[in-house]
C-alpha cells in the first residue's frame, strides 16, 4: 500500500494543477502569458523557487499540499491574481479571513520566503501571482508528479475580493452547491472531481460522482490551458 500511495498523490496533484490553471484561462490572461517571461529579466527564477521549496519541505512535510491549495484558492476568486496574498487594510478586507480560508490556508510565510529570494536575485521583477503559479507546478513535481513549462507574466492584482472568496468551495457543500460553484465559472463535473476529489476536506464529507480521490481515467481535461501543461514539459 505505501509503495502505490505517493505514485497515485503526486498524479492526483498534477490533475488538479492542470484544472486550476485552466481558471486562470477563464479571466482572459492567458493568452498574454508565455514560459520565457522571466528568461532575461529572471533567469534564475525557476531555480531559487525550488530551492526554497526544498528547504521548507524538510521542516513541513506538508508545504506542498498546501501550496497547491494557495493557487487553487487564489485561482478560483476573480483570477489568478494573487488577491488571496493581500492583508486586510482600511477599505478592504482580505481574502485570507473569509471562511473556506481562514485558520485553512497556509503556506504564506514560505511564499514570503520565496518572495525575498527572488527580491534578492532580481529586486521588482517576478510577481507574486506568478511565484504562487510556479510554486505550485515546483510542488506537482517534487511530489513526484509531471512537471511543465509554466506560462507566466501575470499582474499582481491590487484588491482582494472577500465576497467572492465565500463562494470557495467548502466541505460543507453538498454536490449541487458545488456544481453550481464550477458552473460559475464555466467548469463542469469532470473540473469539479479532479479538484474536489483531491481534497481531503471534501472528498471525506461529500459523496462525490465516482467516489472521493478517483478520477476515470477515460475523462479529460478539456480546457486549453491544460493541455498546453500536458504538452511541454520540462527536459
Amino acid at each position: 500500500m505505501a509503495s502505490t500511495s505517493a505514485p497515485r498523490a503526486a498524479t492526483l496533484a498534477g490533475v488538479l494543477l492542470m484544472v486550476v490553471v485552466s481558471l486562470c484561462g477563464l479571466h482572459g490572461a492567458a493568452a498574454q502569458l508565455c514560459e520565457d517571461y522571466y528568461d532575461d529579466s529572471c533567469p534564475d527564477a525557476y531555480d531559487t523557487v525550488k530551492q526554497v521549496l526544498i528547504n521548507a519541505h524538510q521542516s513541513d512535510t506538508r508545504i506542498f499540499a498546501s501550496l497547491i491549495r494557495l493557487h487553487f484558492h487564489d485561482c478560483f476568486v476573480q483570477g489568478c491574481d494573487g488577491s488571496l496574498l493581500l492583508d486586510t487594510v482600511p477599505g478592504m478586507q482580505s481574502e485570507k479571513e473569509s471562511t473556506p480560508n481562514n485558520g485553512s490556508a497556509r503556506g504564506f510565510d514560505v511564499v514570503d520566503a520565496v518572495k525575498a529570494a527572488l527580491e534578492a536575485a532580481c529586486p521588482g521583477v517576478v510577481s507574486c501571482a506568478d511565484i504562487l503559479a510556479i510554486a505550485a507546478e515546483i510542488s506537482v513535481e517534487l511530489s513526484g508528479g509531471p512537471s511543465w513549462g509554466v506560462l507566466l507574466g501575470r499582474l499582481d492584482s491590487k484588491t482582494s475580493d472577500f465576497n467572492g472568496s465565500l463562494d470557495l468551495p467548502a466541505p460543507t457543500d453538498n454536490l449541487t452547491v458545488l456544481q453550481q460553484k464550477f458552473s460559475n465559472l464555466s467548469l463542469d463535473d469532470v473540473d469539479l472531481v479532479a479538484l474536489s476529489g483531491t481534497s481531503p476536506t471534501v472528498s471525506r464529507q461529500q459523496s462525490l460522482p465516482w467516489g472521493p480521490h478517483f478520477r476515470p481515467g477515460t475523462m479529460q481535461v478539456r480546457h486549453g490551458p491544460s493541455l498546453q501543461l500536458q504538452r511541454h514539459k520540462h527536459a
